[in-house]
């Protein structure tokens, strides 16, 4: 610092105020300073400055090895949030979402100074987990039910999202909506059959039995082939788009044509999913808008004591997306 200072022709502390953006600069002299940092190849040097202000300005993020459209999205989310907010980031990813394997993730993020946690938390494991990091780190969920732990969350408000679902097809004119579910174990899938099954409880309708799977296309293929061999069936809600990929797929190898024969709505709004055959309704989620808020609320409890407010749980509006592939039924000849 002091040999930039020296070419530069200011004080130290001037090229200080100019690295941390001070306002109090001329910009003439801010401008020969940044090139004096260029022509020395000047760069901060991180690890003094962690020491100095006891801040990294560094966030970890928690995610899990998965090809899952949600959690990837909002990984990305969070992760383009933090840098366009100015932080380094640092990913600690798990093979699977137990207890243990999280809780040496946020092992993992805290030796190494990060100033706070975004984990993504699908699962209760995952909030379990959280509330063993060491105090004062301040940490945020994204994803699952909600509020959980004594941090705050930030989900898509999923039973809205079902809700829309299959309000859509009622008022299309359907009798009712069969559910093809994600894992019962997740609360996202939890959440979406309530709001599925709300739904037709207030409109009066049959309740036909939820039949749960994974998250894949493969799962929706399976009970689409079961769902096609009922003639009774005209509109599916599934639980997310790859699901209504297959199903899809075992409605045209069945004979069964989409929209004329079954609607189909699915949940994410996949980028692929306007170029399904047919296009596919879905309800979107903004995993954009989700990284903003989770980010906004970690830095808002960073430096703050434990307890000192009650932990928020921030919700995301879902969106319905209409396209082709739900329709009104047609006559039956």
């Amino acid at each position: 610092m002091r040999d930039v200072a020296k070419l530069a022709g200011v004080s130290h502390q001037t090229v200080s105020r100019v690295i941390n953006d001070h306002p109090n600069v001329r910009a003439e002299t801010r401008e020969r300073v940044l090139a004096a940092m260029r022509s020395l190849n000047y760069r901060r040097n991180l690890a003094a400055r962690t020491l100095a202000t006891r801040e990294s300005h560094t966030l970890g993020i928690i995610g899990f090895e998965t090809t899952l459209f949600g959690p990837e999205s909002m990984l990305y989310g969070i992760e383009s949030a933090a840098r366009a907010a100015g932080y380094l980031v640092s990913v600690a990813t798990v093979r699977d979402l137990a207890h243990r394997p999280v809780l040496e993730a946020v092992d993992r993020l805290a030796q190494h100074d990060v100033d706070g946690i975004i984990a993504i938390a699908p699962k209760p494991s995952v909030i379990m987990a959280l509330t063993h990091a060491p105090a004062g780190l301040a940490c945020v969920a994204v994803g699952g039910a909600g509020h959980g732990g004594p941090f705050p969350t930030v989900r898509v408000d999923n039973s809205a999202g079902a809700r829309l679902a299959t309000r859509h097809l009622l008022d299309l004119g359907h009798a009712t909506v069969h559910h093809v579910a994600g894992p019962p174990d997740w609360p996202e899938s939890q959440a979406r059959v309530e709001g599925w099954r709300e739904t037709l409880y207030a409109a009066g309708a049959v309740v036909p039995p939820v039949t749960a799977g994974w998250w894949d296309a493969a799962a929706g293929y399976e009970q689409g082939l079961r769902l096609a061999a009922d003639p009774k069936v005209t509109a599916v809600f599934c639980a997310n788009d790859r699901i209504a990929l297959g199903v899809l797929r075992a409605m045209h190898e069945a004979g069964r044509r989409v929209p004329q024969d079954v609607s189909i709505v699915g949940f994410d709004d996949m980028p692929d999913s306007g170029y399904f055959l047919p296009p596919l309704t879905t309800v979107h989620q903004d995993f954009a808008e989700l990284g903003r808020r989770a980010l906004a609320l970690l830095l808002r409890h960073l430096g703050r004591p434990p307890g000192d407010a009650p932990p928020e749980d921030v919700v995301v509006a879902p969106l319905l997306v209409p396209r082709v592939s739900a329709a009104a039924p047609y006559p039956r000849h």
